[in-house]
């Protein structure tokens, strides 16, 4: 019913910049929170940033600063702009939102299936 699919990830050079993007479709009657997820080889999959529908936001200490996080409501699209990107910045970055599908009334998570980000001269 609902599908999360990232766009933007990529091969980049430390130092370097990238610009993730996440488009939600289907049966959506309202999107709440929205997010960026990341997880390195051999690591847990962990916060990176956090968007309300007003539109305040939550980042990873390790991404502070770099990292901006931003939504378009009218599109169902949530925004991942990558700046002075490290080699530890590598991982697979997973879109989730919390959705309330058409006719139900909970906001389940729903996650997309990543998108690449490598971070390596």
């Amino acid at each position: 019913q609902v599908q999360l699919v990232e766009s933007g990830g990529g091969l980049v050079q430390p130092g370097g910049s990238l610009r993730l993007s996440c488009v939600a479709s289907g049966s959506i009657f309202r999107i709440n929170a929205m997010g960026w997820y990341r997880q390195a080889p051999g690591k847990q999959r962990e916060l990176v940033a956090t968007i309300t529908s007003g539109g305040s936001t939550n980042y990873a200490d390790s991404v502070k600063g770099r990292f901006t996080i931003s939504r378009d409501n009218a599109e169902n699209m949530v925004y991942l702009e990558m700046n002075s990107l490290k080699p530890e910045d590598t991982a697979v970055y997973y879109c989730n939102a919390k959705i309330v599908v058409r006719g139900t009334y909970n906001a389940p998570d729903y996650w997309g299936k990543g998108t690449l980000v490598t971070v390596s001269s």
